[in-house]
């Protein structure tokens, strides 16, 4: 029962991503995708980093900054459709209360994470004019790592008991906060090398 019907949300979020990277304009200039691709290079999942900030390709141009900013937002998205599947999965059938529980912790562990991530994109912005430009790129960093560990703090109400919680449930929710935790890595690295 929970198998097909868990898949869908999991899906989701692939669909999600994959459509962000089939928008890319292709008349974005070498240069512009060069430099995305190179900058990816150092984050954890090069890969889907690529394949999610390319499409802003046109707008980031060499910027650093404003692809720390598409990063950011990318991730925002992510945790946002997330947050989503799991309100669906707290709806379904057959959920046990203790599961519903966990999952209700882990929405509000994804909308701090979201409020971080905000936050993060805002001090990104007054970067560029900033006397204390490296106190706020610090604040952007612990904004960001906050949000990472938020994230992770979802999946702590399933590993405690894992005998309460059916394994299909437990797979949405971990294959849901990796992406999560993977786009703020993502952002997070890109944003280190600033």
């Amino acid at each position: 029962m929970y198998g097909k019907t868990l898949i869908f949300p999991f899906l989701a979020i692939v669909f999600f991503i994959t459509q962000t990277a089939t928008a890319a304009k292709e008349s974005s200039r070498p240069a512009y995708t060069n430099f995305i691709k190179t900058k990816c290079n150092i984050t954890t999942n090069p890969s889907l980093c690529v394949k999610t900030l390319l499409p802003y390709a046109s707008t980031v141009k060499t910027n650093p900054r404003i692809l720390c900013k598409e990063a950011l937002k990318v991730a925002i998205k992510g945790a946002r459709s997330a947050s989503l599947i799991f309100w669906n999965l707290k709806k379904q059938e057959g959920i046990s209360q203790y599961e519903a529980g966990a999952i209700r912790d882990c929405v509000e562990a994804v909308k701090t994470s979201v409020h971080e991530l905000k936050q993060t994109v805002n001090t990104i912005g007054h970067l560029s004019g900033a006397e204390d430009k490296e106190s706020q790129l610090h604040n952007a960093i612990l904004y960001a790592s906050s949000a990472l560990t938020n994230a992770e703090t979802c999946i702590d109400g399933f590993s405690e008991s894992e005998e309460k919680v059916n394994p299909d449930v437990k797979k949405v929710i971990d294959k849901s906060i990796t992406v999560i935790k993977t786009l703020a890595s993502n952002a997070l690295s890109l944003i280190s090398d600033l």
